[in-house]
């Protein structure tokens, strides 16, 4: 089974996809955890895409479309995959498209987890992470025991730059820009398409992408 799960930052893709990862036995496929690999293996890419992130600024398409691609090659991808936020825009969505004809692979199903800006600023705002051991909390749905304090370490809790109100509003105007558009492509296209409703517990979102799934097969 091959799926894309397409979503703004903070709608919880992530966390569906890991889920759907554990279900059915398949890689969850991020390209944030693919850089970050990439850089902890100092590879000539992932080197090159760490500037970029150090920086705050987006990763080319050119390389995301190259790192990507590569992991798609190994043979833990023979059996289906997740991709979690890939692709991000029009171009990544005609790489990944020729990608999948030269190796006869189709897609089962692309979701879009749906969530108002309003509830994203609010979860993404909420985010704290420990200034020592780099635990990660959540004032709304996993706040710490003791306030402004690590529960592992006892480290001081801090909110990261790109997780105040006026990063993310300008998150979300580059996610709407792009990737808006890419539903648009794919929709035109005629691929399978869904959209989840993004607001729910974790697994009330994860039941709805199952009865998807299930009534595909």
């Amino acid at each position: 089974m091959n799926l894309i799960l397409l979503g703004a930052p903070g709608s919880g893709k992530g966390t569906q996809a890991e889920k759907l990862s554990g279900t059915y036995g398949i890689p969850h496929i991020s390209t944030g955890n693919i850089f970050r690999q990439e850089l902890k293996d100092k590879t000539p890419l992932g080197l090159e895409a760490g500037r970029y992130m150090e920086s705050g600024g987006l990763v080319p398409d050119s390389i995301v479309i190259e790192i990507v691609n590569s992991r798609l090659d190994r043979d833990d991808c023979s059996r289906g995959f997740i991709l979690d936020g890939y692709p991000r825009n029009i171009l990544q969505g005609e790489a990944l498209e020729r990608k999948f004809a030269s190796g006869g692979i189709r897609v089962d199903r692309i979701l879009f987890i749906d969530v108002q800006d309003a509830e994203i600023i609010k979860r993404i705002s909420s985010r704290r992470v420990c200034s020592v051991c780099g635990r990660n909390f959540n004032l709304l749905s996993n706040p710490p025991e003791e306030e402004s304090r690590c529960d592992a370490c006892f480290g001081a809790l801090i909110q990261r730059e790109d997780d105040t109100e006026t990063s993310i509003k300008t998150r979300l105007r580059i996610f709407k820009d792009e990737t808006f558009r890419l539903i648009e492509y794919y929709q035109k296209a005629g691929l399978p398409f869904n959209k989840v409703d993004g607001i729910g517990t974790e697994m009330d979102i994860f039941r709805k992408i199952i009865d998807i799934i299930d009534k595909r097969q």
